[in-house]
């Protein structure tokens, strides 16, 4: 069974996109679907395996696409990767900067060197890419970018130092937004909330645990899905997004919006968007809570 996207087949034919983190989680799906929908795609990531294991994927469901390792903190290495994708299709419509990471910590124990870390994975790296697309294509021929934040809405406990980037990645998508709509170039963000990803297994085995209260405390009443993020993506890619830039898509559940002076209701009345033909249930949610 193919990738079950809500788009027209043909909706990318002729671009070239590259995703980031694409050989895992969001960036994995997101590629299925572009290519799916006709783009080329070229995806980037610091594993040889992982996007070893995606560029097969996809070539067995009958697309191409590119696969170049690369570490979006090291500006050699990205503007290596950029000249490879022109290099091998001529022109970048697209970027999605969904590379990043992070790790638990109190505040007060956080590194100097920790925090930095973490920046440069969720914001420097994504504005070292973003600086050489746009002086290297998309400033004289115009295009699309799409950075992933996160939930970092009324602060991000315990993750202080990727709220803090992700935070920042989202006033430079602003500013990028008003700073190169001249050159036909449109900014966006999404944030997604809590959705289930091969990330879950990264976790800890306290966080895992924590995994199954999660919904509780979300209207919506259940996680998200990659599949629901890639539409995201793609809608702010497409067309159909051409009046929108400097904004930030939630795909969250309405997670921020749930307060101490409400109390949700369980519910199974939110059925997700499940397009991902080859989504993997994480592990850490096959164990019983």
């Amino acid at each position: 069974m193919p990738y079950q996207s809500i788009f027209r087949p043909d909706l990318f034919k002729g671009q070239t996109i590259i995703v980031t983190g694409g050989g895992s989680g969001i960036g994995r799906c997101t590629a299925h679907e572009l290519v799916a929908l006709g783009a080329n795609v070229a995806i980037l990531g610091r594993t040889p395996e992982k996007l070893a294991e995606v560029k097969a994927e996809i070539e067995e469901d009958g697309g191409r696409v590119l696969a170049q390792v690369c570490d979006i903190r090291d500006e050699t290495m990205v503007i290596a990767a950029i000249d490879a994708v022109l290099g091998t299709y001529g022109r970048i419509d697209g970027l999605v900067n969904n590379a990043g990471g992070q790790y638990r910590a109190p505040l007060k124990t956080i590194s100097t060197k920790g925090f930095e870390a973490v920046v440069r994975s969720n914001l420097t790296g994504g504005f070292i890419f973003m600086r050489e697309v746009y002086n290297r294509w998309m400033e004289a021929n115009g295009g699309a970018i799409v950075n992933i934040i996160a939930d970092i809405w009324h602060g991000w406990p315990e993750f202080a130092h990727s709220g803090a980037a992700r935070g920042g990645m989202l006033t430079l998508t602003e500013t990028a937004a008003c700073e190169w709509s001249a050159s036909g170039v449109r900014v966006n963000a999404v944030a997604p909330g809590g959705i289930v990803s091969s990330g879950f297994d990264t976790y800890t085995p306290e966080m895992q645990k924590k995994l199954h209260d999660f919904t509780a405390g979300v209207p919506l009443q259940r996680f998200g899905t990659e599949a629901e993020i890639s539409a995201a993506i793609l809608f702010l890619l497409s067309p159909a997004a051409a009046y929108v830039t400097g904004s930030c898509v939630r795909v969250d559940g309405g997670t921020p919006n749930a307060r101490t002076t409400w109390k949700l209701e369980p519910h199974n009345r939110s059925a997700p968007f499940e397009g991902f033909h080859r989504s993997r249930l994480p592990e850490a949610l096959k164990e019983a809570p």
